[in-house]
Parts: structure tokens; C-alpha cells; sequence
């Protein structure tokens, strides 16, 4: 058998039938490389045997002793049951307890007179000496003869236990058996990193890292084998990414340059203010990129209110006068139509009736700014909007500009991308909040042009470094850390309303001090209410859940009317919600744009894209069911203009609950990539990486791309002059098998489209 069929060998072959089935079906492991990159999540520690009567207090200890006794007892509240055990080892005795879901499993295995091995961390109740949830080996279970016994003991006790990822058909137990049966197999690694990189950066040879995670003798051996196996997940992930990368440096595109005298220069001319040295450098990183010959990928972020929606339609103006159109693709109509009406104020008569630039022959003429562009105007452009509940005779006009030129700029949702819809000449694609859409309906958009047309996708949140790296590899980066002038600060305060019910009175007296003083205010809900149940968030339904909360998440529908017959009565409140018909939605942020709406009651379709600079105040209700990049970047539509704005978090949550510590660090600070990390600190990899990455067999299973910076940004450099001096890896098989291996074809699509 060679090195490479060893990892591909069915489980079945070696486990049996049953143990492998339950490992495909529930682990999604089905052979001995899948099994062998199941690595424990943690490492029990254990203390040498030690004898009940010389127990150490606070220390990891290991005994050996039979059960004398096991007892199912209530709480004094009655909420919830414990388990009690008593053993012995003939010299004294050891309590054990065990609670909640926790007491099933040891309370059918734990019987009078089972002898077993036992390992926790020794502490004192009601003067007795106790382990709280011990984990254990059951002696007579799993051994014949004393031999056995004393064999098994030593394996047991003095070393560092790992503890895998399991699920209820399969305990950590039977998987730790199930790859000391593979691990020989480990021999045979195929090792991905190049020669020299292994030697230059003296790694432990694969082989004995898998050894080592699996069976370490020291938590040395730990660190030294997650180290390595770290740099493996980074390093061809990394890889990956670099290849996409000089792969779009392959594709041909149009080079847009800037026209001088063209729609840009007229545009700059009008602006009112001065653009900032952050927003100057970022265009200009975008325009060396629309100049090549080859297609952007580039990713815009910054913080709330940095200016990306500008920075983006510059670009657009930079390709309508380069002869190219321009598409923004906008997550709902909600905000499609916000990027549509505040990119038409912001181009004023620029955003007229007009044509398209036409790629005529670039004589002197046109270089200078003097060429015509359709409809007689060398100073215009159309701007049109393309939305799923568009009524079919502005549907079929939209469609029509698109097809012959006459709109340049074209702003919509997921309808941009139906087969119906065909550009004349599409230049350039910019995606707002990329993660909301899907790699196909990405990847539909780009495919609609004659050549591939440049990309910019602009995130409303700010990325840590390591997951623009990781989940944006591909993409070159571009960053607005720097507010325009003008800008007012945001003071933001938690509510305690169930603590201090005066304090949401307050609030409510806040709001209506801001309509008094000429302003406007939101107020967000997690749902809408008329009895529907979706709340706002996962983490926040399970927050509450977990604190004991059944109360269901505030709603749209009843805290309008409650505000509007209470605490807010006279003012003028209205309501915004995503079941609203689309053009009720459009007139009430035209309403409340205008000024003629006070209070607007919304969910979180007001989250990214709007832009009212009188509105000065927002109450976010039960804003603990929230995440806290959704919380900040909600706070980011106040402030927008000359007044201050104030965000008033409310929440019934606890003191000490971690859903109040998540909103007391969202009033402390207005940074916004610090706010990510401490977003991301509480999340799942899967969710950070998206659905491509997620799930049990996830790429990255020792590498955490929120912690691991150093070892990403390292593996990135080498990754790049790795695939410089050869793309197709013809040169490193071993690469291009963990290439294989590691990124399926759903991962490579992810990578492709991203």
C-alpha cells in the first residue's frame, strides 16, 4: 500500500461496520486521513494515582476505587436533579457529583460495586472532599484480568487524556480507541509543506505531530504539534487564495482610466466639503486597479460613517467616463433604494437623463473631456434602480437603459442578476455587505459582462486583519479608518429596564427632547410583531433563554402603538418593517428623510445604507437578542450630521450576565474593529468563515482565524512566493494533494466566487 491510499482507506476496513457508520453519519469521518485530522478540542489533565486519604485540595488527581453508593437527589428549590456518588477505596471515601444533563449517563454506568478509574479536580462541600463531574473509566467494563487492570490504569492515570469531538451515539472514549486503531497510519503522512519551508522554519515532521496531538506525553508536545498543524491549515488555505489571485491576474478586462473633464471631475468639483486624506487614498488604490488590463478584486471597509458609499460611486463615475456601466448590488430593496435616492442627490444634475460614455475612438478631443455623450450632454449619466417589485413598464425601461447604454450606474437587489437582465457594456460590479449574498448570485452578476468586469465589495462592518485574510483572502484590501470632518460623536448608554424602570421612562423623555429640539429618532425592535416569531438574532434568543427570559422579543407593531399612545404621544410615529409592500417602505423613508416623521419604529432594515443627518437618537429594545457588530453598526444612523447622536441600549438582562457585558462594551467604545473582535471572540469558526467554510468538517480544525494572526500573515507571505514561482504546483505534488484533500469542490467554488 503506498503513502497516499493509507489516509484513503475506508474506516470500515479497520473499525467494523458499526463504529464507521456512526462516524460517517454523525462526524462525517469516513477514512483514516478524516479520522486522524479529528483532533481532541481539549486535553484532560491528570495527577498520578493518588490514595483517597491523601487527596490534595485544587489539584487534578486520579483514583482508582469502587462505587459504594449512587443516589439521584432533588435541589432544595426543586429546580433540577443531581447526582451523588460515593466510592471507596478500602481506605476511604470520595464523593461525586454530577448535574444536570450530566447525570444521565454516569447514573446507568455508575452502579454499586462497578470499580473504575476516576480523574477531576479535588474541592471541598459541606467538609467533604468531592470531584464535581470527574471523567472516568469504567475497570471491569473494559478489562478481563488484573494484568489488564494494572495496564490500563498506567494508560489512564499520570498523563494528558484527550477529549474529541463526539456526539451522543459516540463518546470521546470509543473515538480515543478508534485512532489508537489508525494512528499507526500516520507513519505514511503526506507532508504539504515544501522542503525548504519545513527546514527553514525547523517544523516537527508531520508524522510525529499527528502522533503528538493525538498522544501527547507533555503539554509540549501539545503546543509543538498544534504549532505545526496550525501552519498546515494556514499555509494551504493560504496557498489557495494566492493561486485565485494570480489566476485573476490572468483574466483579461478593460482598463478604465480616468477621463479628465469627464463626470468625476465634474462631480469632485460640486462636492461640499473636502475629502478626507483616507478617502483620497483608497480611490487612488482603486483606480491604479480599474487601469489594468486585468479585473479589480478589491475589499472596501471602514467605519460606520467613513464614507464608503462615496468611495464606491466615484469609482462608478470613474468607469461611466472610461465608457463603462457600473452595478451596485444592495441586500434588500430597503437599501437599494437608499443607495439609489442618495447616490441621485449626491450626482445632483449630474444624475440626469443622460447617456452613457460611448467607447468612441479616444481622439484628442475626447482625451481633453470635449467628447458627446447620448442624449446631447457631456455632463450626465442615468441612474437607475432595479428592484424584484418593480412594476413591469418601469421594469422594462430599466431593463432597456441597461441593454443600449443609456444608464450608467445601475443600483439593485438580487433581480440585477436574473437572466433577463443583459448590460451593453458592464464595467464594474460593487457588492454591499458581500456576506449577505450568495457565491452564485455573486458570480451571476460578474458573468454578465464581455469580459470579466472589476469587483470592489464593500463591507458596513469593520474585519480583524486575520478574517480579511482568511475569508477575503483573495482580495486586496483597502481600509477607511479616518471619520469626515463634521461628524459629531455618539454618547451610548445601557438601559437596565427591568432593574431601573425609570430609566426607560427617561429614555422615552430623551426622544422626545431631541423631536422638541427639531431632530428625529429610531426606535429598533428584534421582530414585527402580528405574530411573528423571528427574533433578531441566535446568540441573543439563546442568551435570553439561558438567563431565563421566555418572554418573546419586543415587537415592531405593539411598540409603536404603545409609544404612540404613551410616553411618545403627538409625535408623529410611524413604522418600517421587510413584510411591508415595497413602495410603503420607499414613502416612509422619503417621509422620514423629509422630516416628516418623528419617531420611526423599525427593524433592522434600517441597519446599513441609511442616511437621515437630522435623525440624532436611537432606543434599540431588547437590544441584548442583537450581536454587537449589528448593535454598532445600527448606532452608525445617528450622528450623521452637525448635532450629536445618542444610542440608548435597552435591555432586562442581568447585571452579571454575559449579554450585559456585550452591551456595556458596545457603549464603551466607538471603535469599530475592536467591537468585531470582541464579536468574533464569542462566535463559532464556521459562522466567521461562512457557510462554505462550516460545518463538522470544517478546513481549519487546529487554526482559529481570530486569534492566530501571526501565523496566517506568515503563512500568507510564503503562500505568495510559493505560487510565484509556481502556480500549478507541478513542482510540489505533496502540496497539491493537501490542495486536494483539504479544499473540496464547495470550498474551491467559495474560493473561486468569493
Amino acid at each position: 500500500m503506498d503513502r497516499v491510499s493509507a489516509f484513503d482507506e475506508p474506516l470500515k476496513k479497520l473499525l467494523g461496520g458499526a463504529t464507521a457508520k456512526v462516524m460517517a453519519e454523525h462526524l462525517d469521518l469516513h477514512t483514516v486521513g478524516d479520522l486522524l485530522h479529528h483532533y481532541p478540542r481539549r486535553y484532560e489533565e491528570r495527577g498520578r494515582l493518588t490514595a483517597m486519604t491523601d487527596l490534595p485540595l485544587d489539584e487534578h488527581v486520579t483514583v482508582v476505587a469502587q462505587v459504594a453508593d449512587a443516589r439521584v437527589m432533588a435541589f432544595n428549590n426543586g429546580r433540577g436533579k443531581r447526582l451523588e456518588v460515593t466510592l471507596t477505596d478500602g481506605h476511604g471515601r470520595l464523593q461525586l457529583v454530577f448535574f444536570g444533563h450530566g447525570v444521565h449517563k454516569p447514573h446507568k454506568e455508575l452502579l454499586p460495586g462497578r470499580r473504575a478509574m476516576f480523574a477531576g479536580k479535588v474541592s471541598v462541600f459541606n467538609r467533604k472532599m468531592q470531584l464535581a463531574h470527574p471523567t472516568y473509566q469504567l475497570l471491569d467494563a473494559e478489562t478481563t484480568d488484573e494484568a489488564g487492570a494494572t495496564e490500563a490504569v498506567d494508560a489512564f492515570a499520570g498523563r494528558l487524556l484527550p477529549i474529541y469531538p463526539a456526539c451522543k451515539q459516540l463518546d470521546s472514549w470509543r473515538i480515543a480507541k478508534a485512532v489508537d486503531a489508525v494512528l499507526p497510519s500516520a507513519q505514511e503522512a503526506v507532508d504539504p509543506l515544501p522542503p525548504a519551508l519545513r527546514e527553514g522554519r525547523g517544523f516537527t515532521a508531520l508524522p510525529e505531530a499527528l502522533l503528538k496531538i493525538h498522544r501527547p506525553q507533555t503539554k509540549a508536545d501539545i503546543a509543538a504539534a498544534k504549532g505545526r498543524l496550525k501552519w498546515d491549515e494556514a499555509f494551504v488555505l493560504q496557498v489557495a487564495l494566492a493561486r485565485r489571485r494570480y489566476a485573476d491576474t490572468q483574466l483579461p478586462a478593460a482598463a478604465r482610466r480616468p477621463v479628465p473633464g469627464g463626470l468625476l471631475d465634474a462631480f469632485d468639483a460640486e462636492l461640499p466639503f473636502t475629502l478626507t486624506d483616507g478617502q483620497l487614498k483608497v480611490s487612488k488604490e482603486i483606480f491604479d486597479d480599474l487601469a489594468t488590463e486585468h479585473p479589480m478584486h478589491r475589499l472596501l471597509q471602514g467605519e460606520v460613517g467613513s464614507g464608503k458609499t462615496l468611495v464606491a460611486l466615484r469609482a462608478m463615475l470613474a468607469v461611466v467616463d472610461a465608457g463603462g456601466q457600473a452595478a451596485m448590488l444592495a441586500p434588500t430593496e430597503v437599501l437599494a433604494q437608499q443607495h439609489h435616492r442618495s447616490i441621485t442627490e449626491m450626482m445632483g444634475e449630474l444624475a440626469e437623463n443622460w447617456g452613457l460614455w460611448r467607447e468612441a475612438p479616444l481622439d484628442e478631443g475626447r482625451r481633453s473631456g470635449d467628447g458627446r455623450a447620448l442624449g446631447g450632454s457631456d455632463r450626465g449619466t442615468k441612474v437607475v434602480l432595479l428592484t424584484g417589485s418593480m412594476g413591469m413598464p418601469a421594469r422594462r425601461r430599466a431593463l432597456l437603459d441597461l441593454v443600449t447604454g443609456e444608464a450608467g450606474i445601475v443600483i439593485g437587489t438580487h433581480a440585477l442578476i436574473e437572466d433577463k437582465v443583459q448590460f451593453h457594456e458592464l464595467g464594474l460590479v460593487v457588492v454591499d455587505e458581500q456576506h449577505r449574498f450568495g457565491v452564485e448570485q455573486r458570480d451571476a452578476l460578474r458573468s454578465k459582462g464581455k469580459q470579466p468586469p472589476h469587483l470592489l465589495v464593500m463591507t458596513a462592518t469593520p474585519i480583524p486583519r486575520t478574517v480579511a485574510m482568511t475569508v477575503f483572502g483573495d482580495l486586496e484590501t483597502s481600509v477607511l479608518d479616518q471619520l469626515p470632518a463634521g461628524r459629531s460623536p455618539i454618547a451610548s448608554h445601557v438601559v437596565p429596564a427591568k432593574d431601573k424602570p425609570h430609566f426607560l421612562s427617561r429614555a422615552w423623555e430623551r426622544v422626545r427632547e431631541e423631536v422638541e429640539n427639531g431632530h428625529q429618532a429610531y426606535v429598533v425592535c428584534p421582530r414585527i410583531g402580528d405574530d411573528e416569531d423571528e427574533v433578531a438574532g441566535k446568540k441573543g434568543k439563546k442568551d435570553a433563554e439561558q438567563e431565563g427570559d421566555k418572554r418573546p422579543p419586543l415587537a415592531v407593531l405593539d411598540t409603536a402603538e404603545q409609544l404612540a399612545k404613551g410616553p411618545l404621544t403627538g409625535l408623529r410615529v410611524e413604522v418600517l418593517h421587510g413584510r411591508m409592500h415595497p413602495d410603503d417602505k420607499d414613502d416612509v423613508m422619503r417621509r422620514f428623510a423629509a422630516g416628516q416623521v418623528d419617531v420611526l419604529v423599525a427593524t433592522t432594515v434600517i441597519e446599513v445604507g441609511v442616511n437621515v443627518p437630522n435623525a440624532t437618537a436611537m432606543v434599540i429594545m431588547d437590544a441584548d437578542r442583537f450581536g454587537v457588530s449589528q448593535l454598532h453598526q445600527l448606532r452608525g444612523r445617528v450622528g450623521r450630521g452637525s448635532a450629536p447622536g445618542l444610542c440608548l441600549l435597552v435591555s432586562e438582562a442581568h447585571e452579571a450576565s454575559p449579554a450585559r457585558a456585550r452591551l456595556s462594551a458596545v457603549a464603551a467604545t466607538l471603535d469599530g474593529f475592536e467591537l468585531s473582535r470582541i464579536d468574533l471572540e464569542e462566535r463559532r469558526e464556521g459562522d466567521v468563515l461562512g457557510q462554505a467554510q462550516s460545518g463538522v468538517r470544517s478546513s481549519l480544525r487546529v487554526l482559529s482565524v481570530i486569534d492566530d494572526e501571526e501565523v496566517i500573515a506568515a503563512a500568507r507571505e510564503e503562500a505568495v512566493k510559493v505560487v510565484a514561482a509556481d502556480p500549478d504546483l507541478e513542482h510540489l505534488p505533496e502540496l497539491r494533494l493537501a490542495l486536494d484533500a483539504l479544499l473540496d469542490k464547495d470550498r474551491e467554488e467559495y474560493l473561486d466566487k468569493g
